[in-house]
């Protein structure tokens, strides 16, 4: 029965499109908010990876490199995604284009006010691979096979930056598609909602500043929710910044297990520290999540490691403290 605590994990489901860990908190929020392709002032590079289990054969692991900004002057912003995801028997990869658009509504460029809105739209290649199911004998459900299609989908988002303040939006995989195996649920309906809000305060004048934020999401298929809290803190350096957090994200569905013939529950409870640093272009990331529940398939944690580039910079335009703006 220990699978079953497991299974209800997002952190062991492969076939999601790209999974949504907390890959956002290091500075790359377009990963999982189109409307961010192009935000801030400066185009940026970032490449992550994530490894999950270490030790054991099979163990899931992402990878994902992402490239945005704007066009020129203009209002518009360009993005793309690639990534690969491997979980077991499971695999995908995916890319994706993005186009995003930035409206001001302040009086000056002291001021930040702005909406924005993005699409992306790429394809999302599956695989199944069933070679080695078959050891017990033939069984009608499987073929035995290396399963695969590849689907078109859409995200669409919304982001909206007040002074220190901001809040995103999106519907990641609007589109149904067919699924790959006999069960088509696996990735006919992989549509996400996602709601960001936050802000940044601190002193004037202070080195200091720091960020709360929650992230809600909820998949629409499974009627599953879950919650992210989220804090940061940064501090200004002659060469860049240093920055840290910690994330703590619960689920608001559960999943039944047996312990001493007795049926329990359980919720996904994940915390995850976070630290990084940007000197001049270049920033480093790192994060580690730990799963706090009883049930678990390994009490090992999950290691992410981000490399980021930003390039093309202009003067930082706005008298606030967004960091996913101005920088």
């Amino acid at each position: 029965m220990i699978a079953i605590g497991v299974v209800f994990t997002n952190v062991a489901i492969s076939q999601e499109g790209l999974p949504i860990y907390t890959d956002y908190l290091t500075d790359n929020y377009y990963l999982i908010h189109p409307s961010m392709a192009g935000a801030a002032n400066c185009s940026k590079i970032r490449l992550t990876s994530r490894q999950q289990w270490f030790g054991h054969d099979d163990a899931p692991r992402l990878t994902t490199l992402s490239i945005n900004g704007r066009i020129g002057d203009s209002p518009s912003g360009i993005g793309g995604i690639v990534y690969t995801d491997k979980n077991g028997f499971h695999s995908q990869t995916g890319a994706y284009a993005t186009y995003a658009h930035h409206l001001m509504f302040s009086r000056s460029e002291v001021d930040l006010n702005m909406l924005s809105f993005g699409l992306s739209a790429g394809f999302i290649q599956y695989k199944l691979d069933e070679t080695s199911f078959l050891f017990d004998g033939p069984d009608p459900l499987i073929d035995g096979i290396v399963q695969n299609a590849t689907n078109f989908n859409i995200d669409f988002g919304f982001s909206y930056h007040f002074l220190d303040f901001y809040a995103h939006g999106a519907v990641k995989n609007m589109l149904n598609n067919e699924g790959i195996n006999k069960e088509p649920n696996v990735t006919s309906n992989l549509r996400r909602y996602l709601l960001t809000v936050g802000g940044v305060f601190g002193k004037l004048g202070s080195a200091w500043s720091y960020e709360p934020s929650a992230m809600l999401q909820y998949r629409d298929a499974t009627k599953e929710a879950s919650v992210d809290i989220n804090a940061k803190v940064y501090r200004q350096m002659d060469f860049g910044t240093i920055w840290a957090g910690l994330s703590y994200r619960n689920s608001f569905d559960g999943a039944e297990y047996i312990s001493s013939n007795a049926i329990n529950s359980q919720r996904l409870q994940q915390i995850t520290p976070l630290v990084g640093v940007n000197y001049k272009n270049f920033m480093f990331a790192y994060t580690y999540t730990h799963q706090t529940n009883s049930v678990v398939f390994t009490n090992g944690g999950f290691h992410q490691f981000t490399l980021g580039y930003n390039f093309g910079c202009r003067r930082q335009r706005f008298d606030c403290k967004c960091p996913a703006v101005n920088y």
